[in-house]
């Protein structure tokens, strides 16, 4: 009997063994899309939504210096560590975009803060208290979109309305941005000349509309909405002149934000997580979503998986040949958030 029970403990053992063998890694499972992964920010304790050069030597993006306690925006050769910051270095700073023709940056500040020095004591408080804080979006009714030169000279101030201004990025025809606005209240989604000027309503929603980016053709943006369900974000995209809107996501126990275009116009990425085990069980990770749309209609279609990894995987965008996808990622051997960057084999 002992000897019974011994075989066939050996083989459930085998048994598993052969059934864990089987199962993909993370990384095995990534292949099918991604080569050649690696981390490119490393000098700064925390980095984020990147963006390339129009000629994809370069990257821009958010990211915490050594001992200041809010994001400021910094730019950075692709193939070289070396963060270069373009921001004012005081305040909070988010999305930065290249312009098209790669020799001014847009980002949105609020180091206009009347008390900016209150808020950053605060925030210095806070991180000693409880180390560093958790990431957060802040809606700061200070933050207003500037464009800088690409060695962060001859900055100018492209919004000056009550209420937060930020989230901007260029048309492909670098005529328009498009961004978000809470002037009317709440957010919505505007679009202006690249100088600043004729601003347009685009959206008018109760709840969040933002994160919107052109599609190739410029006919169409792509956007996330919380209009559905507070918090709860789903795909939206909205023609240029704002006669045609389409919803692109509609499961209420997903979060998916961060859609961006393949620069073919045949397919967008963006980030989702299964909320509906309540959001300390939800990850997020990276899809694909096929498109077909012109200038009358847009529909989505199949949806790809493409990263597996444990740790948040959010904000992907990919390079302007479409070769690359970059994202920000908590994979990192000290779990924070850095800068990832992948050749794309689709």
């Amino acid at each position: 009997m002992k000897i019974l029970t011994a075989l066939i403990a050996v083989n459930v053992l085998v048994a598993v063994n052969s059934l864990s063998a089987a199962d993909p890694t993370p990384a095995e499972s990534e292949s099918a899309h991604l080569a050649n992964t690696r981390q490119v920010t490393l000098q700064l304790p925390r980095a984020g939504e990147g963006y390339f050069s129009p000629d994809g030597s370069l990257i821009v993006y958010q990211a915490y210096p050594v001992g200041y306690p809010f994001y400021q925006i910094y730019v950075q050769p692709v193939d070289e560590r070396t963060p270069r910051m373009i921001s004012t270095g005081r305040g909070r700073t988010t999305c930065a975009y290249f312009s098209r023709d790669g020799q001014q940056i847009l980002f949105a500040s609020a180091h206009t803060h009347p008390d900016i020095a209150l808020e950053e004591k605060k925030a210095r408080e806070l991180e000693a208290a409880g180390g560093r804080r958790r990431y957060q979006w802040d809606f700061d009714p200070h933050m207003d979109i500037y464009v800088v030169d690409l060695d962060g000279t001859n900055m100018r101030q492209l919004t000056d309305s009550p209420g937060y201004d930020a989230e901007g990025s260029y048309s492909f025809d670098g005529k328009q941005i498009v961004f978000t606005s809470s002037r009317d209240g709440d957010p919505d989604l505007y679009i202006m000349d690249a100088d600043g000027q004729n601003v347009r309503q685009l959206t008018n929603v109760d709840g969040y509309d933002g994160g919107p980016f052109f599609s190739p053709d410029d006919q169409w943006v792509i956007f996330r909405s919380d209009r559905d369900q507070e918090h709860m974000l789903q795909l939206f995209a909205i023609s240029v002149d704002g006669q045609r809107e389409v919803q692109l996501t509609s499961d209420l126990n997903t979060v998916n934000w961060a859609p961006y275009f393949h620069p073919t116009g045949k397919y967008l990425v963006w980030a989702r997580a299964d909320y509906s085990q309540g959001p300390q069980a939800a990850n997020f990770d990276l899809f694909t979503m096929e498109i077909e749309h012109d200038g009358d209609t847009m529909r989505g279609g199949e949806t790809t998986r493409i990263t597996f990894d444990p740790k948040a995987d959010v904000l992907p965008v990919f390079s302007p040949d479409g070769t690359k996808l970059m994202w920000t990622s908590s994979r990192t051997e000290d779990g924070s958030s850095q800068l990832w960057i992948a050749d794309w084999l689709r």
